[in-house]
């Protein structure tokens, strides 16, 4: 039914519309009253359950950061059956983003192309949503990713972090730097060591006992990886999220000529899966067992998210076939992945990784 919904409507409204559309009825399920019924269909399997930064996560399966960008949607988002929900990014100051049109669908190969640019109402006005939601003991664990503000110059980076995650941290079950986005001018330049290892240890300072991992690009060469992995090891921080959305156009089967017209942004979706699943290989070689681990991109079923899992993943993101798969998305992620628990117990992923 979605797919048919998907073809006739969906798809013929501007990306960003139907999101905002999407997102709105999202966001109503608990107001509605009809949120708790929606949840007794798509709850995970308590089979699911991974302990993990010292949380419990329902199901090892979230949403990754840029579908929630403010918080609005938490509760929600929850009810559809995501473990998890990282929102954000959230940076220190409130911004618009880039121009319109900033999202764009490759539908050939169920992609995404975006340049929103953290279109973000900023880090005090999350605050106040957030520190609601903290109180709640009827959510998915909530995730805080942030980034460096658009008019802040990169030399004032630090300060820029330090504040968001000062005013987000004790709201948040975890803490994500983001310095992976390729739509902030001068961003993924922050993850030179040089530059990076300065950074981390300033928001580590600030985020406090909240734990705290830090994005990374998968356009990044094997050893700056690995340099990274050691860093945060250094460092004594609690993960690292693989990976964020990709510059590279190749191997898609959408025209050139489309492709080109659309310019600049991150690729998100099956096109990236390659890749992301290389980097999580190459951060479980790297860091000790314990190190958090969340592997993000490409990832569109069950099968994908055990995959991932059994390359040494603690925790799995989805976010651009939530737009091609529909509501039960996750619905359809954590039934399949119990039914392969049930299948190959023998193999089944530890559910144990705090």
């Amino acid at each position: 039914m979605y797919r048919l919904l998907f073809s006739l409507v969906l798809s013929r409204l501007d990306p960003e519309d139907a999101h905002h559309l999407a997102f709105r009825v999202i966001r109503m399920l608990p107001a509605l009253g009809f949120g708790r019924l929606v949840e007794r269909l798509t709850a995970p399997d308590p089979s699911l359950a991974v302990e993990a930064l010292g949380l419990r996560f329902p199901s090892p399966f979230g949403v990754a950061a840029g579908f929630d960008k403010d918080g609005l949607a938490v509760r929600g988002l929850g009810q559809l059956g995501f473990g998890h929900v990282e929102v954000g990014t959230i940076t220190s100051l409130a911004q618009p983003g880039n121009e319109r049109p900033r999202l764009f669908r490759l539908v050939a190969d169920r992609a995404l192309v975006n340049r929103m640019g953290f279109n973000n109402g900023g880090a005090d006005a999350a605050a106040g949503r957030l520190s609601r939601l903290a109180r709640l003991r009827h959510r998915p664990v909530l995730g805080v990713n942030i980034g460096k503000s658009r008019v802040t110059p990169v030399e004032d980076a630090v300060a820029d972090y330090e504040r968001s995650a000062n005013v987000l941290a004790p709201f948040a079950d975890y803490l994500v730097v983001n310095v992976s986005s390729p739509n902030t001018p001068g961003l993924r330049g922050l993850q030179e060591l040089d530059a990076l290892a300065p950074l981390l240890e300033s928001v580590r300072a600030a985020a406090g006992a909240t734990p705290l991992l830090v994005k990374i690009a998968p356009d990044l060469a094997d050893d700056e990886v690995l340099r990274i992995c050691d860093l945060v090891v250094r460092l004594g921080l609690d993960g690292i999220i693989a990976t964020n959305t990709t510059i590279s156009r190749d191997g898609l089967r959408t025209p050139a000529s489309a492709v080109e017209a659309i310019g600049a942004g991150g690729l998100s979706g099956p096109p990236l899966a390659a890749r992301s699943l290389e980097v999580l290989r190459l951060i479980r070689g790297r860091v000790p067992a314990e190190l958090c681990v969340i592997s993000v991109g490409g990832v569109e079923t069950a099968v994908d998210v055990q995959e991932r899992l059994e390359a040494g993943a603690t925790l799995v993101q989805g976010y651009t076939a939530f737009i091609y798969q529909g509501p039960l998305w996750a619905r359809q992620v954590n039934r399949g992945l119990a039914r392969l628990r049930r299948r190959q117990p023998d193999q089944s992923t530890p559910t144990s990784a705090s």
